[in-house]
């Protein structure tokens, strides 16, 4: 919303036109004495107060000399002389008196009559200067306010004679309640300002937001005007600031809660939460000029918890349903792409996707938006945001699958399988940064990004694996004659591989390199767990076990010089070395124990098939040594496998 910024309309000069011609008539001389008894008691200027001590008031309060008459004081109100109201009052009094000393009936009906009608004058004539106190003279308005303030004085004065004993025989027209028809004057005005068509707004903007906007910023620069140019002229019993505030309150409440009564179209819903919870109560009841005004006037919210809650319920709801379109739209118009064999934008040297960017960007905005209503609002639409993006990126993962299965001809298709790789950064990044999502919920949230990843791996090392295995089959169709050159072309057929995954992001291209480092290290395992090599002697056995400690050196630091971060993996090959190198079956033992707490997954499968190649042990001692790893059962599941990917007989 635009913010509300005062700017209060200029006062308008009272119109003197009538009171100036008044003044060339010739006054009557009952009305020139009424004006001369006018000005005996009068307040000097700028006194507008009307606490004045309420004891027994005088029959003809302030006055001397005789009152002016009937048609005089007539005279003098319908020309808004509002110095007329003491004399009327006394004129009341006398009135009064003339009813406890026992006059006619008929008499008295007479009189009061003329009494109220010079009241209803006068009522007329203070009502309507206070309809419109900015556009009166501050002394007229003084005027106003002290004849108000005297007639509460006069029905508080009678209440009291009421309660005592005694009948009267004129008709009850106390109290007259002026404080009251001035307040129902303020809700009048109020409802008038409040309820003017407003001005044609920007482009783009609906009608009931044109009209909340214009409701708002009335109500916050007429109470502003209020503050500073109507409280420093009223007495403090008027209460102005607070009068004023609870009629354009409720003028907006009620517009607000006729508005709840109908389904609401979602643009609708979000601006009445967004009014009710924030806009309301901070740009307006709390802006800088009015806080400290309204603090104690109690205005309260503009709609009940009850209905503000259900219109939250529907906001969270729309929320949820507009985010899980958008999301789906974003990821249909993408997979197209795909299937269209576009290729995907290059970043920094990356395949780049934008899919991750528009998703982040769609939840980002409903979460913004629910905070724009309120910060708890914006708690609660993080665990619906949270759930539907959970939804959709099971969703991607099956798109993505379904891609992978049916194009893979197309040209672009590992460009696009590596866009997608690069995706899981964008999507984990945003969610460990500005959503702070902890580690587990976050880990099941991007559960399907890993497996994502772990699918595109797979496709992009399809060929260099193909390209691997007939040389890894070398190493037992020469049964380990030339372990040195086979290794030395499993390594250069992987090098020449690599320049294939540039344009993954360092990160992805790491964790690609940790994966063929554990296929390097899995196959070379499962060659030597081929059974197919028995060595009987000593030697035998220690000079392959120095062929392993070799080729294990050469594995590792290929790896680790291209990235591979997977320093798990460095004792798996040279503590087999050392197992195949050792003579005494105790030392195997300590070797295997130690190798179990490293691989838990390592089995006596595995064990024995490690144990065959050396031809000099007895069963009893193979017995033995797969004994030790009985005492390992207990152990977890590894966080890592190895040996769990090696299948032995």
């Amino acid at each position: 919303s635009e913010d509300l910024v005062p700017s209060l309309e200029a006062g308008v000069a009272p119109d003197r036109e009538e009171e100036e011609a008044s003044k060339k008539k010739k006054k009557p001389k009952g009305l020139a004495n009424m004006f001369s008894v006018f000005t005996k008691g009068k307040k000097k200027k700028g006194q507008l107060g009307s606490a004045e001590p309420e004891g027994e008031p005088e029959s003809r309060p302030g006055l001397d000399g005789p009152l002016p008459t009937v048609e005089e004081l007539k005279a003098a109100l319908e020309r808004g002389r509002l110095e007329a109201a003491r004399p009327l009052l006394a004129l009341e009094r006398e009135l009064q008196a003339a009813a406890a000393g026992g006059a006619g009936e008929e008499e008295l009906v007479r009189r009061q009559s003329k009494v109220e009608a010079l009241y209803a004058l006068l009522r007329d004539q203070v009502l309507g200067v206070l309809r419109r106190p900015l556009e009166a003279a501050p002394e007229r308005l003084g005027q106003a306010l002290a004849v108000v303030a005297e007639q509460e004085r006069e029905d508080r004065r009678a209440a009291a004679a009421a309660a005592a004993p005694g009948t009267s025989a004129l008709a009850a027209t106390r109290p007259r309640r002026w404080l009251q028809l001035w307040r129902r004057c303020v809700a009048e005005a109020a409802e008038e300002r409040m309820g003017r068509r407003p001005a044609a707004g920007a482009e783009g903007r609906s009608e009931a937001e044109n009209v909340f906007l214009h409701m708002g910023r009335t109500m916050k620069e007429d109470l502003e005007a209020v503050v500073e140019r109507l409280k420093p002229l009223f007495p403090a019993e008027f209460g102005v600031v607070a009068t004023y505030a609870q009629s354009y309150h409720e003028h907006f409440a009620a517009h607000l809660a006729a508005m709840a009564q109908f389904e609401l179209c979602e643009r609708d819903t979000y601006m009445l939460l967004v009014w009710v919870q924030n806009l309301y109560p901070n740009d307006v009841i709390n802006s800088p000029k009015l806080v400290g005004e309204l603090q104690g006037v109690g205005l309260g919210s503009l709609l009940p918890p009850k209905q503000i809650r259900l219109l939250e319920a529907t906001f969270l709801s729309n929320e949820a349903a507009n985010v899980k379109e958008l999301m789906a739209r974003a990821l249909e118009l993408e997979s197209q792409r795909w299937a269209q064999d576009v290729a995907p934008q290059r970043l920094d040297g990356h395949c780049h996707s934008e899919l991750a960017i528009d998703i982040i960007q769609i939840i980002s905005q409903a979460q913004a938006k629910a905070e724009s209503i309120t910060p708890d609002l914006g708690t609660q639409i993080k665990q619906v945001l949270l759930a539907e993006l959970a939804a959709l990126l099971r969703s991607y993962q099956r798109t993505f699958d379904e891609f992978l299965e049916r194009c893979k001809k197309l040209r672009n298709y590992r460009a696009n399988v590596m866009a997608n790789i690069n995706n899981c950064l964008s999507f984990r990044t945003s969610m460990e940064q500005k959503w702070q999502v902890p580690q587990d919920p976050l880990s099941l949230l991007l559960g399907p990004l890993s497996e994502l990843k772990h699918r595109g791996f797979d496709i992009l090392l399809q060929n260099l694996l193909t390209d691997l295995k007939p040389l890894f089959k070398k190493f037992t169709q020469t049964c380990w004659a030339t372990p040195t050159e086979t290794l030395e072309k499993i390594i250069a057929t992987v090098g020449g591989r690599l320049p294939e995954f540039l344009e993954l992001q360092d990160c992805f291209r790491e964790e690609l390199m940790e994966v063929i480092h554990l296929h390097l290290v899995k196959e070379y395992i499962i060659c030597l767990s081929k059974r197919c090599l028995v060595l009987k002697t000593a030697e035998q056995q220690q000079h392959l076990a120095r062929h392993i400690l070799a080729n294990a050196d050469v594995i590792q630091h290929f790896c680790t010089q291209n990235g591979s971060p997977a320093t798990w993996l460095h004792p798996a090959l040279p503590t087999l070395a050392e197992i195949i190198r050792l003579q005494d079956p105790s030392a195997i033992k300590i070797e295997v124990a130690t190798y179990a707490t490293c691989y838990p997954d390592f089995s006596k499968g595995h064990l024995s098939a490690i144990l065959a190649i050396k031809g000099n042990l007895s069963t009893s001692e193979v017995r033995s040594i797969r004994s030790i790893l009985d005492v390992n059962t207990g152990v977890q599941e590894p966080s890592r496998s190895l040996f769990s990917l090696i299948k032995v007989g």
